[in-house]
């Protein structure tokens, strides 16, 4: 993810004749000149800061920069920690496989549904087992039965080539309310 971050003008970068003044309150004090603007905020000890530079005349604010900045930083990171990330983990089998093998890739796919991530199951035939495609496809029918409780199918089961491919999607989880919990 690149984030592109647009810097704001702040004090003498600052190069239009007028701009629209908001006071460190947020009250409006209207359309005056740059230079009357950057005193007034020198006299208060803040910074002039462009907030709206596409404007006509420019919005400026009178603020503390530092800390707004800071406080910008500080809300991108709290969105950042609150979202989740849905991965693509993938899960091979063939079709003649043995029962505890079959409960591993089972338990694994369990466990990448219960985490939020969506699962590819891919079953693959190799040389003449691609006559045997009903075989393999009791076994689709197997993973899916057992899954049916975390995971619902997004697409599939579909033949590609020597492939047959299931995606899988974590069932919604029903949100609880803080009003539900005593």
């Amino acid at each position: 993810m690149i984030v592109i971050s647009r810097e704001l003008r702040i004090n003498q970068r600052i190069r239009v004749k007028e701009v629209r003044l908001i006071g460190p309150d947020g009250e409006q004090m209207g359309v005056v000149p740059t230079s009357e603007a950057l005193a007034k905020a020198q006299e208060i000890g803040l910074d002039l800061v462009e907030v709206a530079p596409t404007a006509t005349p420019p919005v400026c604010r009178i603020m503390n920069y530092s800390k707004y900045k800071y406080e910008q930083e500080k809300k991108e990171k709290e969105a950042r920690k609150h979202q989740h990330i849905m991965h693509l983990k993938e899960i091979k089998m063939k079709p003649n496989i043995e029962e505890h093998d079959y409960q591993v890739k089972l338990f694994h796919i369990k466990r990448f549904l219960s985490r939020g991530d969506k699962v590819k199951l891919t079953m693959t035939f190799r040389g003449r087992e691609i006559s045997h495609i009903d075989i393999g496809k009791k076994v689709i029918d197997r993973v899916i039965s057992d899954t049916v409780d975390l995971g619902e199918i997004e697409n599939g089961p579909v033949q590609e080539g020597k492939d047959i491919i299931v995606n899988f999607i974590p069932k919604s989880q029903p949100k609880i309310k803080q009003e539900d919990v005593v």
